[in-house]
């Protein structure tokens, strides 16, 4: 694959003939296969060269070796770099320029490598000879998932960020004073649900202090948390006109144009999920029957649906004229490289996009805006509400209770008459 992108032979024999040659030759493969332009793999290959030749230089034998030495390589490539840009990047920048390239590779030749990656920034945590302990306990104990021991962390980190800043560190010097000045200070900009989650997560975390011992007394009931009421809102829905608006701005003579097409198609028609159009696969069209099955719904079921012409040619399209060619299953890729599978946060961002293209003003526009506008329509055209919450996918009867208010005609009825018959 090197001979696809280098042509004179002296430089193919310096690249095969290093000790990095051979994972070399993979890593450039495997750039090929998800889609990378020339221009990334000429930027990349050298980086990789000097960072061998860093690495052997500092005693790496193996493969195995070279993960322990992508921070030194990373501040020596930085120092020896003269930086004349217009506007000079930060050396936090510099840092992730560098670090993105060997950390790849790494990934393509060590399957066990994670590396850092894009993850959010890590900050750091309240006591940390406490923390691990405290974690293990939410995953071991309470049988929390990782994304919801994440979601512990993001409240977490807040907490020691203010500790921090008051210079305790000590669990002891926790006190009702402490904790009351958090919330107050962190809440500004937090809807009344995140300052909930954030007073449960925290009362959580003092109850364990308390459990083990690193406070005298459970400092939890010092914490209170707003009132909030179950369906005190109302859907964010969009009008079908609007809808019609969102799918006629789409440009569907380009490949990412014919994906985002099928999957509006997708959102709106079956009120889909953003994870559940992520992991539809070419297994889940029926062709020949007309159905789409959707297997991995959020309560654990699937679901089979009558295939829509509409939804179905949408599909095809993408298809044959926009779907990268790829062993994978998944239905729906990335666009650029890598050409990996979309993601959930891939699919709202779509929903986003085109809705905001098509002038179009709703609340935390999403994927969620188009699985709402699906169940108004639904509404509006009299089913009733166990059938829409078949339909979506509901676990739970209750949550589907929520667009009993949008539901203009039969409000209506209730407001101009007794409301026997309604009842």
């Amino acid at each position: 694959m090197l001979e696809r992108y280098f042509l004179r032979p002296t430089t193919l024999d310096r690249l095969r003939g290093s000790w990095l040659g051979e994972p070399l030759e993979r890593y450039v493969s495997w750039l090929n296969e998800h889609g990378y332009a020339a221009r990334n793999v000429f930027y990349r290959v050298p980086v990789i060269m000097q960072f061998g030749r860093y690495a052997k230089a500092r005693a790496a034998q193996t493969l195995a070796d070279l993960p322990a030495h992508v921070d030194g390589f990373v501040e020596y490539w930085i120092d020896r770099r003269d930086w004349r840009r217009q506007v000079k990047p930060t050396r936090e920048g510099l840092r992730k320029e560098i670090r993105g390239p060997i950390e790849q590779f790494l990934r393509v030749v060590l399957p066990d490598f994670k590396g850092r990656g894009r993850m959010r920034r890590r900050r750091p945590l309240p006591f940390p000879t406490i923390m691990p302990a405290f974690l293990a306990y939410l995953r071991e104990e309470r049988g929390l998932r990782d994304a919801t021991i994440e979601h512990y962390r993001v409240h977490l980190e807040a907490l020691g960020i203010y500790l921090t800043r008051l210079d305790l560190i000590q669990p002891a010097a926790l006190s009702p004073v402490v904790l009351s000045g958090f919330i107050t200070e962190t809440s500004p900009g937090l809807a009344k649900t995140s300052i909930r989650d954030r007073c449960g997560v925290l009362r959580v975390f003092l109850r364990y202090l308390h459990r083990d011992r690193h406070v005298p007394q459970d400092l939890s009931r010092a914490v209170g948390a707003p009132q909030t009421h179950r369906l005190s809102g109302i859907p964010r829905a969009v009008t079908w006109e609007e809808v019609r608006r969102m799918l006629a701005q789409v440009d569907r003579r380009a490949a990412v144009g014919r994906r985002d097409y099928a999957i509006l198609l997708l959102l709106v028609t079956y009120g889909l999920r953003g994870g559940e159009v992520a992991t539809l696969t070419l297994d889940d069209v029926d062709w020949r029957n007309e159905r789409l099955y959707v297997p991995q719904r959020k309560g654990g079921h699937s679901t089979a649906y009558p295939l829509s012409p509409i939804v179905g040619n949408a599909i095809l399209d993408y298809l044959q004229h926009g779907r990268p060619a790829t062993p994978d299953r998944h239905l729906f890729f990335r666009v650029v490289a890598p050409l990996t599978p979309a993601t959930a946060n891939v699919i709202g961002c779509v929903a986003a996009q085109h809705l905001r293209a098509a002038g179009v003003s709703v609340p935390r526009m999403g994927s969620h805006t188009l699985r709402h506008t699906c169940v108004q329509r639904l509404v509006d055209a009299g089913l009733s509400l166990k059938a829409i919450g078949d339909y979506v996918g509901h676990r739970h009867p209750s949550s589907t209770q929520i667009y009993s208010k949008v539901d203009v005609e039969t409000l209506r009825a209730v407001a101009c008459g007794d409301g026997e018959e309604v009842v």
